[in-house]
């Protein structure tokens, strides 16, 4: 690891507009680099600090994996168990499907199973304005659950037949509901009792809709035609009540390191408590899609060389792009451009943490070469 050339080039993206960044690196439960840069408000007047509050959004995604990975080890559900086992709205599911040129809707022929679900291979899409959502919204406003919300989510039928393809989608917060629905608990009090506690995270909980005058929340920003404030609104909350399995969390960089830090070391946390079993952590190097469905995320997410297994993107050809990085480096990311990348081999984690939407060159410049760096010599 080349921890000047990281940080030279982490400076290198302020000079392109990025407003500010925190960075951390954990080997073997040791941080062993941190460096953050850039201004935590729209002003420029506060220097980012280290116990900043991000939006994570969709690294949300990986505590919801570890969620469901602990209940796979506790026997309580398998990855094989149909999804309408546990949320009854998904036993008859209908799918779209075009015949002679026509679209019908039909019944599927394939069981939904929680695999298929957590490897974004369920049929669902990412559509927040979808007719069940807006219903239950209508009817429940501001007090909607997560149950009530999820089960609406198939008032839509699936865009395809489960495992045919993989679409980024709302699977995740499915998800979170079944974590609920097995534990009795609430998707929130399951992560506080399960991982944040055992691993000492102490600064992460669910964001609100809108979440202006957080404490030490810094300030999100979108990228049109150029990086422009905006407000610090996180729409995949959607109600008061709601907890979003996918992209729903507000954390820091202290905390996500140590998460990451867990992982990276087959599932044992810094503070000395086992969140998962070693080989169950394997289990998110294992590429779960067809070349089908590789296609589809290389085409969709601009994600080549990458497979997906549950809930992370896992690298599986470092030759095809001259990369240090093995194979099976493994982690995911969130819509305001932060990221989490994870080696068992090495037990090494990196954990970037900005703030800008819709930024795309983040995700397909930044991240790899973080990636990169991080395994250079």
């Amino acid at each position: 690891m080349n921890f000047d050339k990281i940080t030279e080039y982490l400076d290198s993206i302020l000079d392109r507009g990025i407003p500010s960044y925190d960075c951390i690196v954990y080997k073997d439960h040791e941080m062993v680099y941190r460096h953050m840069n850039g201004y935590s408000d729209k002003d420029k007047t506060k220097k980012i600090q280290s116990d900043q509050r991000y939006l994570i959004f969709s690294m949300t995604k990986i505590q919801t994996m570890v969620s469901i990975m602990q209940l796979v080890e506790q026997g309580k559900i398998s990855l094989e168990d149909e999804v309408g086992k546990y949320l009854p709205a998904y036993k008859k599911l209908k799918v779209k499907k075009i015949v002679d040129g026509v679209e019908v809707i039909e019944e599927v022929s394939k069981p939904l199973t929680i695999a298929k679900l957590i490897s974004m291979q369920s049929g669902l899409d990412y559509d927040l304005d979808r007719a069940g959502i807006k219903r239950v919204l209508k009817e429940k406003g501001k007090n909607a659950t997560t149950l009530e919300l999820v089960n609406a989510f198939v008032e839509t039928p699936l865009n395809f037949e489960p495992g045919e393809h993989f679409c980024y989608s709302l699977s995740h917060d499915v998800a979170a509901a079944i974590v609920e629905v097995v534990s009795g608990m609430s998707f929130g009090e399951y992560l506080k009792k399960n991982i944040w506690e055992p691993v000492g995270m102490k600064d992460t909980f669910f964001a609100k809709g809108d979440n202006t005058g957080l404490e030490r929340l810094a300030q999100q920003y979108i990228c049109l035609e150029t990086i422009e404030p905006m407000e610090a609104s996180c729409n995949y909350q959607l109600s008061d009540s709601y907890e979003s399995g996918g992209a729903g969390l507000v954390s820091c960089t202290d905390d996500y390191g140590l998460l990451a830090d867990a992982l990276a070391n087959g599932g044992m946390a810094k503070s000395g408590v086992r969140i998962l079993k070693s080989e169950t952590v394997e289990m998110f190097k294992d590429n779960q899609l067809t070349a089908v469905g590789r296609e589809d995320i290389a085409n969709t997410m601009g994600r080549a060389g990458y497979g997906y297994s549950y809930g992370m993107q896992v690298f599986m050809e470092p030759e095809r792009f001259n990369s240090p990085a093995p194979v099976g480096v493994f982690g995911w990311d969130g819509a305001a451009g932060s990221c989490t990348i994870m080696d068992t081999a090495n037990r090494v984690c990196l954990v970037l943490m900005t703030h800008v939407r819709n930024c795309g060159w983040l995700y397909f410049e930044v991240h790899p070469k973080l990636r990169d760096l991080l395994f250079e010599e």
